[in-house]
């Protein structure tokens, strides 16, 4: 009798607390972007156009808009950022704009934790403005924020909506912290791969190709089977115009990638090694 009282009490309770699942009209989104070394992430909720027109009518010009649905829009920045030229520090921060025909303000508010738009607006939680103008845009029926222009050093944020989208740059300390990091590995015990990553990492910034070949060379000295490690110090030296030790470089490369069977490897060596011996 006992068990069958518990068990009509735990059902009972099962279904006072059961609640109907069903879509919500403007769905929850979150977009993860690594910049360089920045993960940047974004979580904004998703309304459709659905036959309405938006910009200038359910989105109204001149008044201060939740840049989204339900709970505002926020981004998350884990290290201190340029956004649009201004500089805003590590965090989060909602995201709200102001439309206009021809002119929007976004706004990078420090209170991250509204359901929609501030009750009371303060100017001393804005920590950045931007003034961008609209592009018109292909139909897009779904809000949707994303990133592209990806460098190792920024990249442009995308909002768009119905015929609209707006682009801004975000700049991220890429270049301080791998230096930092090159600078501080490297001084304790670095690994082969550890001085492999800096010289790449200088050949691709365009950084002293000379401090790359020291590296590179180290890197080989410790590991003389990767043709991937050939292939990069090739690449140094040919940039420091020593053409007849980035050929060599190359064909070790190429001898390597032969034998691992990797065709790509065995396509750009032979492709360097020709242009490099014309």
């Amino acid at each position: 009798m006992k068990n069958l009282l518990l068990s009509f009490a735990l059902a009972s309770c099962t279904l006072a607390f059961a609640q109907v699942q069903a879509p919500q009209a403007s769905p929850a989104a979150t977009v993860v972007q690594t910049i360089g070394l920045t993960e940047t992430s974004v979580v904004y909720s998703r309304p459709s156009v659905r036959g309405r027109e938006v910009m200038g009518n359910l989105v109204p010009y001149g008044k201060i808009w939740r840049t989204g649905a339900n709970k505002n829009t926020t981004i998350q920045f884990p290290d201190p950022v340029q956004v649009g030229g201004q500089t805003l520090a590590a965090g989060t921060y909602a995201i709200f704009t102001r439309p206009g025909a021809s002119l929007w303000e976004v706004f990078f508010y420090t209170d991250s934790e509204n359901s929609g738009i501030p009750k009371e607006w303060s100017a001393d939680k804005v920590a950045a403005t931007l003034e961008v103008e609209p592009q018109k845009n292909g139909m897009v029926e779904t809000f949707s924020i994303w990133f592209s222009n990806l460098t190792n050093n920024d990249a442009v944020l995308n909002l768009a909506w119905e015929n609209t989208r707006l682009s801004m740059k975000i700049e991220v300390p890429t270049v301080k912290m791998a230096m930092a990091s090159i600078k501080k590995v490297l001084a304790n015990d670095p690994k082969h791969r550890d001085y492999y990553l800096a010289a790449v990492y200088y050949l691709n910034e365009g950084q002293d190709l000379k401090q790359a070949k020291k590296w590179i060379n180290k890197a080989i000295a410790m590991k003389d089977d990767a043709y991937w490690y050939f292939r990069q110090q090739s690449l140094i030296l040919a940039g420091l115009n020593e053409t007849a030790a980035a050929i060599e470089a190359a064909k070790n490369s190429l001898e390597l990638a032969k034998k691992a069977g990797n065709q790509d490897y065995i396509k750009l060596n032979t492709e360097s090694i020709a242009e490099w011996s014309k």
